[in-house]
């Protein structure tokens, strides 16, 4: 039985979260931790999940690793310093394992993955990212992930863009080459478009989050993946055997 942890249990993820762990036969909720909470709330458990805020979750996951406690995280925001401190964090500790998943929906990530494949295949690619209005960074970790998997399959080859009067973020943000647009609105819960454009064709991947549940799966596999795995872990990829 494998004791978890919801680190941001109030929140509209950690909520789900809660309900999936309770209603795993191979899992235990034995804290449910919000914002304030003692970080001795860590003691007893094998896993914590994070779902809470990029301005919180780094020192949620040094008090988890310091703790003894394997980490699952699904907070957004992660850039490159930030896995490398989650490295440094880990190093310290041997057997502990920490996942950070920027999609923990598992046909995001074969989304992701068909993406990267079918790249290098066209002169142009753009990436659009919709999500509800709530959500506090743009673009998103998923959209982020998926620009820089494509720019790694396409060896850093820029789309063509002759644009050279535009108003400020007309074209979107640029991650490693490729243009990323985020739009925000009310009555969406997550959902991404990868545009790809070659001589005569288009090919368009999109994925759909219609509930929060979606992504409960991807989570539950995380939690059983990272108590056999130290070290840091990146996407679901290696846990759904795709690498």
């Amino acid at each position: 039985m494998i004791r978890v942890g919801v680190i941001g249990a109030q929140g509209r993820m950690g909520t789900e979260v809660c309900r999936a762990v309770e209603a795993a036969e191979d899992m235990e909720l034995v804290a449910r931790l919000d914002e304030g909470y003692d970080y001795a709330q860590l003691t007893g458990m094998q896993v914590a999940v994070d779902f809470t805020t990029p301005t919180a979750v780094m020192g949620n996951v040094k008090a988890a690793l310091d703790m003894g406690v394997h980490v699952v995280v699904g907070t957004t925001g992660f850039d490159d310093a930030k896995l490398g401190q989650v490295r440094e964090w880990l190093s310290g500790h041997p057997g502990l394992g920490a996942l950070v998943a920027p999609n923990f929906g598992i046909a995001a990530v074969l989304m992701m993955r068909f993406a990267a494949t079918a790249a290098p295949y066209f002169d142009s690619v753009e990436i659009v990212e919709l999500h509800h209005p709530n959500k506090v960074d743009a673009p998103s970790g998923t959209a982020r992930r998926t620009a820089e998997m494509i720019a790694a399959a396409r060896a850093g080859r820029p789309s063509p863009d002759a644009t050279t009067d535009a108003l400020d973020g007309a074209r979107g943000s640029d991650v490693h080459g490729v243009r990323v647009h985020a739009v925000r609105l009310a009555g969406l819960v997550a959902h991404q478009e990868v545009l790809l454009g070659g001589h005569g064709e288009t090919l368009t991947l999109r994925h759909d989050s219609l509930s929060r549940e979606s992504f409960m799966p991807g989570v539950l596999l995380g939690v059983r993946w990272v108590t056999e795995h130290p070290g840091l872990t990146v996407g679901l990829e290696g846990p759904l055997g795709l690498e």
